[in-house]
């Protein structure tokens, strides 16, 4: 059983409400990857809306639990959240190896280009071998334009010309994809502290995104990697991949609540539209079984 499945269920098998009905409930948000904090920070707001509402049995505590979820997930103003899908814009999308994140930059590119826009990918992880080759097919499929250097070339200089190109040619959106060596952070901020300065100097008009993508079946080294990219760059949100299959999903809550930096994408799927915005409502209905 998987662990929404566990959550919609969890319910159905107490009567009432107890201090092994709070126990049983911490257990089963912490092995899905809620973790201790979240968890425990969700379990205190219930207990309070149990006392408050005179609550007294299990079934009824379903609806409390997801008002709190919901509460977690809340963004606190949503509409500037994807400010930068309206306006020109440039996006950088960062995180360590092997999460989806060439991915991710081709599916958004899909996204933006089936909605009317100009879409430039910009091939700045020379790091990896072979990931301009794996952004060139994702701009093949999305019918996007896409800007590279050689490998090993500097990645400023792919993001500088990405800038000009993207200026010359009337772009909306310009979608980086960079390298991700988090095991030398002195080396990763250095380079993205680079390619910060040329968006700056070259591209200040754009609307500023930072999306860290992270795997959710990682669980809690998911929380941990956006953690340590939030440290040495601006993240203005998050792009959870493989939510689909067997991710727990919790990570969700740990990463609003612990981070406060919104999830705005999650990954559902390997086909080039499987890529969504977060719809916190429906996550929390999924998550604890209430029929939309």
């Amino acid at each position: 059983m998987g662990f929404f499945s566990k959550i919609a269920n969890f319910f159905k098998g107490h009567k009432d409400i107890d201090e092994s009905f709070y126990d049983e409930l911490e257990e089963t948000l912490v092995m899905g990857d809620v973790g201790i904090t979240t968890t425990e920070a969700l379990i205190e707001d219930l207990r309070a809306r149990v006392k408050e509402k005179k609550v007294g049995e299990s079934e009824e505590c379903r609806a409390l639990l997801a008002e709190g979820m919901r509460e977690t997930l809340q963004i606190e103003d949503p509409d500037s959240a994807y400010a930068f899908e309206r306006e020109k814009s440039i996006v950088l999308i960062v995180g360590v190896n092997g999460v989806g994140k060439t991915t991710t930059a081709g599916k958004l590119g899909f996204l933006y280009k089936n909605e009317g826009k100009k879409v430039i990918l910009s091939a700045a992880d020379t790091f990896r071998a072979a990931a301009t080759e794996q952004l060139d097919i994702w701009a093949d499929r999305a019918g996007a334009e896409i800007i590279k250097g050689v490998d090993g070339s500097d990645p400023g200089a792919v993001v500088f010309n990405s800038i000009n190109a993207a200026k010359a040619r009337g772009t909306d959106i310009v979608i980086c994809d960079t390298a991700g060596r988090l095991h030398n952070k002195k080396n990763l901020m250095n380079e993205l502290s680079k390619i910060n300065k040329i968006i700056e100097n070259e591209y200040r008009d754009a609307v500023r995104e930072t999306l860290v993508v992270v795997d959710a079946t990682t669980g809690q080294n998911a929380l941990n990697q956006a953690r340590e990219f939030a440290e040495v760059t601006n993240v203005t949100g998050i792009v959870l991949t493989k939510l689909d299959g067997s991710a727990k999903g919790g990570i969700v809550l740990a990463i609003q609540n612990e981070l406060h930096i919104p999830v705005k994408f999650i990954g559902v799927g390997e086909g080039i539209n499987d890529l969504e915005h977060f719809d916190a409502e429906k996550f929390v209905n999924q998550l604890v079984g209430i029929n939309e």
